[in-house]
């Protein structure tokens, strides 16, 4: 059974090949290493759903001030 990849980072280096057997041989310790990947794999979601969603509020700001210029300037102008 090969490892996933987010076991391969700089933490557990130095720990690559016990990981690598334990993963093969002890249930406990793969639903450890397989909710550990399944939580990198969300916060990887997330961090894209955050760049999103500011890129959509930022939108909306700047929308919100056109239409503040907008509402202000016909008010100005039919008084």
């Amino acid at each position: 059974m090969p490892l996933p990849d987010e076991l391969y980072n700089i933490k557990f280096a130095g720990y690559f090949e016990s990981i690598k057997d334990m993963y093969a041989a002890d249930h406990k310790f793969r639903t450890i290493c397989d909710d550990y990947c399944e939580s990198i794999l969300q916060t990887k979601n997330y961090d894209k759903r955050i760049v999103r969603n500011l890129k959509s509020k930022l939108e909306s700001e700047n929308l919100s001030r056109e239409l503040e210029e907008e509402i202000l300037f016909y008010i100005t102008k039919n008084q």
